[in-house]
């Protein structure tokens, strides 16, 4: 069983106190009235049945054994505080492990993992992709990012960035010799799909084309690979803001059209409700929200800039 020990705020009161030889300036260096400081000390001193300092004409001489004392209390406090900050620096930095899908490291994370270790060179980043959602008491991961209805009890979730399902090209298939000048022209080439062909049936309804059944074009199980096949002048892609936003950003892409449809399963960041403020955490989440966010204000002047030239004789 461990001994009894006087308590902290009268063992800080007391290093206090000797350190500035005044209750007063003790007090001041720890927030409290001189009268606090006082009675920590004479509490101190009658649980110990010893004295500690003399009072001799409004100063406060120490006694030899306040003085051996102080030296057990000094070194003990600077202990704490050693080990707090070895603590908080481990909190702040050390191995981060970050779950992700697939689609999302390949499409966006992978990109930028760069500015995160230049900006943060105190977090050693591991990525793990993956198509289930990790299960935090089991695996050793620290946060996630996941798509979903957000809803998982007993975990922190923060929403990464308001998404839209919109049509994506090879900014060649603009310039061929099948021109994109309305959306039924869409039509005229392969289109790629995801899993099934449902998304493009919606958005085809939603750009007002009819004949929206005639679908044609490859079933792909991967969004990032439908993606690349856009990019490579294959056909053309639905791709949701978050996972085309790399490629429309740099050139890669284009939206030959505006119309768009609702993501009903946007992406989360996601970690235990215990760990959400930890350092390391907050540093990585506040990261990935700003990317998210500078994402879209470029898309935004992306999008502006492009309805300037169509207006252009």
């Amino acid at each position: 069983m461990r001994p009894h020990l006087p308590p902290l705020n009268a063992l800080k009161a007391f290093e206090a106190a000797a350190r500035h030889e005044s209750f007063t300036r003790a007090a001041e260096e720890l927030c409290v009235t001189q009268g606090a400081v006082s009675h920590q000390v004479k509490a101190l001193e009658a649980e110990l049945a010893v004295k500690l300092f003399n009072r001799e004409r409004q100063r406060l001489l120490i006694t030899e054994a306040g003085r051996d004392y102080l030296a057990v209390i000094r070194d003990a406090l600077d202990r704490i505080a050693s080990g707090t900050e070895r603590l908080l620096q481990r909190q702040r930095s050390g191995v981060l492990t970050v779950s992700t899908s697939p689609d999302f490291a390949a499409k966006w994370l992978v990109h930028r993992l760069g500015h995160f270790a230049e900006a943060h060179v105190g977090i050693d980043l591991r990525v793990s992709a993956a198509m289930h959602h990790v299960d935090f008491a089991r695996e050793d991961v620290d946060i996630a990012v996941r798509h979903g209805d957000g809803n998982w009890p007993g975990l922190d979730t923060v929403s990464l960035s308001p998404e839209q399902l919109f049509a994506v090209c090879s900014p060649k298939l603009l310039s061929g010799r099948h021109p994109l000048e309305k959306p039924a022209d869409i039509l005229k080439f392969p289109l790629l799909h995801l899993d099934s062909r449902t998304d493009w049936t919606n958005w085809l309804q939603v750009a007002g084309v009819d004949g929206a059944a005639i679908i044609h074009g490859p079933v792909l199980n991967r969004a990032s690979m439908i993606i690349d096949a856009a990019i490579n002048g294959q056909g053309i892609a639905l791709a949701r803001t978050t996972l085309a936003a790399w490629d429309l950003i740099n050139g890669r892409l284009v939206r030959p059209f505006v119309a768009s449809v609702p993501v009903s399963r946007p992406y989360w960041i996601v970690c235990p409700k215990a760990t959400s403020t930890l350092p390391k955490i907050v540093t990585f989440r506040d990261w990935l929200l700003s990317e998210a966010a500078t994402d879209l204000r470029k898309l935004r002047v992306l999008a502006s800039s492009k309805r300037n030239e169509r207006r252009r004789p």
